[in-house]
């Protein structure tokens, strides 16, 4: 748990089963090496091989990335942010300034007048998971 004044976020580290789709285009040769390698069994299929470079660069990178993330004060993982936690802060008088490296969640039962009333900014590299109501009403905060 990172405290946030008086409302707290709940960053938990990345859970198995948890992730995002992505599209990607790729030339013919380059798709030819990959399937080449998925018959030789290298790789289970084509997802494993594209996951398993992208740790592959992730990881070359850490130190950047870590630096990056200390430098733009994002907490990291998967953070929650409930209804108490909004009125908790709504209560304090406090703005909060989200700021996520991985997927941050606003609870379903969050109406959307307090979240406006208690977000002042969302920035998030990765997902944002909040009802279709509350997007709207933030959307001149997401950045």
């Amino acid at each position: 748990m990172v405290e946030h004044g008086l409302a707290i976020t709940h960053a938990m580290p990345g859970r198995l089963g948890e992730s995002e789709k992505l599209t990607i285009n790729l030339g013919f040769v380059d798709l030819g090496r990959v399937d080449l390698l998925v018959k030789e069994g290298f790789y289970s299929n084509r997802s494993d091989f594209i996951r398993t470079a992208i740790r592959n660069q992730l990881n070359e990178h850490k130190n950047d990335v870590g630096k990056s993330i200390t430098r733009g004060h994002f907490e990291l993982g998967l953070c929650t942010y409930s209804r108490a936690d909004l009125e908790t802060a709504k209560a304090a008088g406090e703005r909060l300034n989200i700021r996520v490296l991985g997927l941050a969640s606003i609870a379903s039962d969050v109406p959307p007048a307090l979240a406006r009333a208690t977000i002042e900014s969302i920035t998030v590299l990765g997902a944002l998971h909040a009802s279709k109501d509350v997007k709207a009403a933030l959307a001149d905060r997401i950045h």
